[in-house]
Formats: C-alpha cells, structure tokens, sequence
C-alpha cells in the first residue's frame, strides 16, 4: 500500500519539525511538503497531490481557515485535518461547516493524532471524544455542521460591526440595507455558529480577526 501522503501548513517550524518527526515514525505516513502561511500552502498545492493537509486554523497571510475553500478548488481530493490551540465550540463548527474532514488540539500530538489520520483516512469525520463532551457536540452535531453554509460576505462585514459595537441601526445605515434584514443576518450568523449571544459573537469575532 502506497504511503498516506501529507502536507504539514503551520506558521511555527519548529511544532513542525516535531510533528513530522510524529508523523514519520510511521510507516504508512509521509510528509511530502511543508507551508509556514496560507498564501505559501496554496501555491505549494499547485504542485503537490497530498491526500491530508494538516493545517493551522490561524496562519498568517491567508488564515488556515479561510484557505479551506481554496484547497478544495485546487486539490478537491485532498483531506484537511484542522491543527489548533482553540478549543471553543464555534471553531469546531466553523471549521467542519467550510469543508474539513477534523478538528484537533495540538496538545494532544502523539498516538491520539494516528487515530485522527486514521479515521478520516477511512472517510469520518474526527472530533476527539473528551473535546465533544466537553463543549456539547455528538457526531450529529458535527454531521449537521458540515450540512451549513459558511459565512457569507454580507455576513462576515455584519459580523464586524457587531464586533465593533454598533447597533442594528446603525448598521443598517451603514450598509444601506433595512434594520429587519440585519437582524435576520445575525439571526443566520449566530445558527451558522452556533452561538447563543452577542458576548459570545463578539468573542468569537475577536478571536478570529474580524476586528
């Protein structure tokens, strides 16, 4: 059997350096390219066939995140396993919502991340167990995640605004749009998310980098 062949994209070398020292005691793994920022990845892509990409949630030039659509658009074959330090839920969703195949903390590197491979090798969907309990997710949840939309642009400008402090009012003249439409943007952006109040938008918009 050919080897599972794998792209490390993390804006730290040396975790990096570590996780393909992990990877590659393995034999059934190899580690056939190395990106340090998103915009490095997706050129990397253009030459490489990974079948896993293991990808930082928050690298700089093109957050790992947001370089899910793209990756799909190059190597629409290619698995992406998110890498991350966040634990918090709506990164969980947001991540399985833009298309990747896993969400894990980097904290647990080492046998827990062969198990992760391995299911999402088998075509799962891998969210450890002891994080699912943790924020409240079951596999259904995480299957239904995959099932919504991204954000939208309309979406990710209000969620800005929100971020900042502004009204519905105040948004809606600021965008030209009426006070109802904005309210049923936040409506759909805290249901994408996941998310039960404006405290908990605006951490996850702060969080993020949306302001």
């Amino acid at each position: 059997m050919e080897p599972y062949r794998l792209v490390l994209a993390d804006d730290h070398g040396l975790f990096r350096e570590g996780l393909r020292r992990i990877l590659e005691e393995s034999p059934d793994l190899k580690v056939v390219g190395e990106a340090s920022d998103g915009r490095e990845l997706l050129d990397l892509l253009k030459g490489l066939t990974p079948d896993l990409i293991l990808l930082d949630i928050s690298m700089p030039n093109v957050r790992g995140i947001d370089a899910i659509p793209e990756i799909k658009k190059i190597r629409p074959s290619a698995k992406i396993l998110i890498l991350t330090t966040f634990s918090e839920k709506a990164f969980v969703y947001e991540s399985i919502a833009m298309g990747a195949n896993g969400y894990f903390l980097k904290r647990d590197a080492g046998p827990d991340l062969y198990s992760a491979i391995e299911d999402i090798r088998r075509g799962k969907i891998y969210v450890p167990r002891y994080f699912s309990e943790q924020l409240g997710l079951d596999w259904e949840d995480v299957r239904r995640a995959v099932q919504k939309p991204a954000l939208t642009t309309r979406e990710k400008e209000i969620l800005s605004l929100v971020a900042e402090g502004k009204s519905n009012k105040e948004i809606a003249e600021l965008l030209f749009i009426s006070v109802f439409t904005v309210k049923r943007h936040r409506t759909n952006i805290m249901d994408k998310l996941n998310l039960k109040s404006t405290s908990e938008l605006v951490k996850y918009a702060i969080q993020k980098g949306y302001i």
